[in-house]
């Protein structure tokens, strides 16, 4: 444990278990220096409790590069409760893990995730104040759909010469809140769109409401297609999966979409362009950290416009010094973190 914190620089650590109501969580902070951390909360089951603490700690550290890059004043966290088989009441584990929240008295602000909804950040809200993503504070997946379109248009122009999307085929894996938003945009866009979910329903209105094309889960990653969109769970782009792409660029909403860095340089190498997730899927960060500071929307909207401009940015830093732009973009975010 004490190595991975070391490895990834994570400044603390935090375990916390409730009998009473099965609350098994961890919150992982990794870098507070620009300000309070703010992340998401998940309610997954995970295949053991160390799988869980490194999902959190690898989770902290992107959510510290994304507030970085994205320059807001927030530092970097995420919280992971452990989904047991059966939960006898919902509620009352989110309102202990908010108890336990408000103990950190504003170190770490929660928000919602992967498995968590806008009720369960409203069950926190009873018992703390360092939680956003509630019915009054809103949902933030349109606005993560929105930063992450405007970055396929970039990746688009950087790697096919047009930001136009009309005609392109595009493969969007996962149509949860945030890439069933997407997909609705890429589809008014003009977009072929491709589709794959473990939720079959999603898929099935995908296809009646956007005329998509549904692919197998496991076929999606070597199916043509201009652009690959991962937008589920992270750890998609692996050292075996990368070589059954058939895509010209990787630009999705999942975090954590690369198991290694090292996988970001077998990409570069089999030419496709790969978009740094915590850069494009920033909108909802970006979403979260304003609202919860009482900016207006219009100011919301005009910091998310800022995704575009910092993906061209770390796409002609790449360029220009022939390397990932993954590697590119963890240097600037590091520059900022550790200056």
């Amino acid at each position: 444990m004490f190595a991975l914190m070391q490895s990834t620089r994570l400044e603390s650590l935090h375990l916390s278990v409730d009998p009473v109501t099965g609350l098994k969580a961890v919150i992982a902070i990794h870098n507070s220096r620009l300000g309070p951390a703010l992340g998401g909360c998940r309610y997954l089951a995970y295949p053991s409790d160390e799988s869980a603490i490194e999902d959190a700690v690898r989770l902290a550290q992107g959510m510290s590069y994304k507030a970085a890059l994205a320059g807001l004043a927030q530092g970097g966290g995420v919280a992971v409760i452990i989904r047991p088989a059966h939960v006898e009441n919902r509620a009352a584990v989110f309102e202990a893990f908010g108890r336990w929240i408000n103990q950190l008295d504003g170190r770490y602000i929660t928000a919602i995730d992967a498995g968590t909804s806008v009720a369960d950040m409203d069950c926190i809200a009873q018992h703390t104040q360092f939680v956003t993503s509630t019915t009054a504070a809103g949902d933030p997946a349109p606005h993560a759909a929105m930063g992450v379109f405007a970055g396929i248009r970039s990746t688009a122009m950087a790697r096919l010469g047009s930001d136009n999307l009309e005609g392109l085929r595009i493969a969007v894996q996962g149509l949860g809140n945030v890439g069933y938003a997407l997909a609705e945009q890429l589809h008014a866009a003009g977009a072929e769109l491709l589709v794959s979910d473990i939720d079959h329903g999603k898929v099935q209105l995908a296809m009646e409401q956007l005329g998509a094309h549904p692919i197998a889960n496991e076929a999606l990653l070597s199916t043509p297609c201009d652009i690959l969109a991962p937008c589920g769970l992270g750890g998609v782009l692996n050292r075996t999966s990368v070589t059954q792409l058939r895509c010209s660029a990787v630009a999705g909403s999942a975090n954590n979409q690369l198991t290694h860095l090292e996988v970001a340089d077998q990409l570069e190498r089999r030419g496709i362009l790969y978009a740094p997730d915590y850069v494009i899927n920033a909108g909802g960060l970006i979403y979260v950290s304003l609202k919860h500071r009482g900016e207006e929307l219009t100011t919301i909207t005009a910091h998310l416009s800022k995704i575009s401009s910092r993906l061209t940015e770390v796409f002609a830093h790449a360029q220009a010094e022939k390397r990932s732009p993954a590697r590119v973009a963890d240097e600037l975010a590091e520059k900022v973190l550790y200056r």
